[in-house]
């Protein structure tokens, strides 16, 4: 498979949830566009027959729990000729109709317009992180003398999102980035954090996480949007263990209830719903973080998608409207020519907010209008930090733009 390599230990009824009329087709010359149900019974032959002949340098399936998995990635792992195939499993999809359900999204990069290379690092737990280092490096210098007139570079990775590991895997993967923008989202499956798959090339997965390196030759621009406010409203964490991201105090108190507490709810209120609106940040430097609650324990423990840690200062945050914010954010995207794709990582409790507030057909009404493709998370990565509740993903741009913008742009 072309540019494909091991990194580890020692290498290292419809389509969607809208009617069919209030889909658009999206269209783009870097990146070819695919969905299909999960249940289709010629799933890959529909997939394959819509990205067309390529050439290509990558495809990418993002997975319906729904589906048969296995079946999927092996099927098509040989169909796309010499590009390499990566796949991970969902908590939602987001296609033609925006936020979609049962479906099988697939994008594939094409070779007149990219170079890519893909990594596997299949053992989260044991990690040879200066081998990793090393080989991205060479990695981003081996595109750049492969394809020296091109001068935008981006990195993707897909994460298990039940690893616990990617404040550590984002970290280290900067070192070996260096100006290389990263964004990536972590694997999915539904509402149930029971189990979540990766594949590369026909491998099945676990506890591991996929690198692409992206070399293009038009701008792009690697972002990360959320709606959220910080307010007044402080906790300190008194007791956690942090490697299993539970609270186990907070405020010296049980930590559910103390949190149901503050928010005046009784704790039997609390819920995925809840924890979609009632989100608690944190302060890095200049700039406040999601730290998103997945579950409640029967012992009143929260669970967390993020790391947590003894003595971290909470805080309770308010919501701008996110809709109005999410086209506010994508047209700023689009303030010196609009992208012609983006390709995002978008956190599950954002499209659990929409759906409890009836929003959901207007939020895939802007993703749709904005050429936004890709896949519901279990939380997001942005250079080197693993956040929560944004919409992570990378801007590419037409080539009449002839100079790539960055993030602070």
């Amino acid at each position: 498979m072309a540019g494909s390599q091991h990194l580890g230990t020692e290498h290292v009824e419809g389509s969607g949830v809208f009617p069919a009329d209030d889909c658009t087709e999206i269209a783009s010359d870097v990146i070819a566009f695919a969905q299909a149900r999960f249940d289709d019974p010629s799933l890959v032959d529909t997939l394959h027959d819509q990205l067309g002949q390529g050439p290509f340098e990558l495809v990418c399936m993002f997975v319906s729990p729904e589906a048969d998995f296995q079946a999927l990635v092996e099927a098509a792992s040989c169909r796309f000729g010499g590009a390499d195939v990566l796949a991970c499993t969902t908590a939602g999809e987001v296609g033609r109709a925006g936020y979609e359900e049962d479906q099988v999204v697939a994008i594939a990069f094409r070779s007149q317009y990219c170079r890519v290379l893909t990594y596997a690092i299949d053992d989260l737990s044991q990690i040879d992180e200066q081998s990793v280092a090393d080989r991205l490096i060479e990695g981003r210098l081996s595109l750049a003398q492969d394809a020296p007139d091109w001068v935008s570079d981006f990195a993707f990775l897909m994460i298990d999102g039940l690893s616990l590991r990617e404040e550590q895997l984002t970290a280290f993967l900067s070192a070996g980035l260096g100006p290389t923008p990263l964004f990536g989202g972590s694997s999915g499956d539904g509402t149930n954090f029971g189990q979540t798959w990766l594949a590369r090339n026909g491998e099945i997965l676990q506890n591991a996480a996929l690198v692409v390196l992206v070399r293009c030759d038009r701008p792009v621009r690697v972002f990360s949007l959320d709606h959220l406010v910080p307010s007044e409203d402080r906790m300190v964490v008194t007791s956690a263990s942090p490697d299993a991201r539970v609270v186990h105090e907070i405020n010296a108190e049980p930590a559910a209830l103390e949190y149901a507490r503050l928010l005046g709810l009784d704790p039997a209120q609390l819920d995925p719903f809840t924890f979609a609106e009632h989100p608690v940040v944190v302060r890095l430097g200049d700039t406040h973080h999601v730290r998103a609650i997945q579950q409640v324990k029967d012992n009143n423990d929260l669970v967390f998608f993020s790391a947590i840690n003894e003595g971290m200062v909470l805080t309770l945050a308010s919501h701008e409207d996110i809709v109005a914010h999410l086209d506010r954010g994508l047209n700023a995207l689009g303030k010196h020519g609009k992208p012609e794709i983006i390709l995002g990582c978008d956190c599950l409790l954002r499209r659990i907010e929409a759906g409890r507030g009836q929003r959901t057909h207007e939020m895939s009404r802007v993703l749709r209008d904005h050429n936004v493709v890709g896949f519901s998370t279990y939380g997001e990565q942005i250079g080197g930090l693993h956040v929560n509740q944004t919409l992570t993903g990378v801007a590419i741009y037409p080539p009449q733009r002839n100079k790539a913008t960055d993030v602070s742009d």
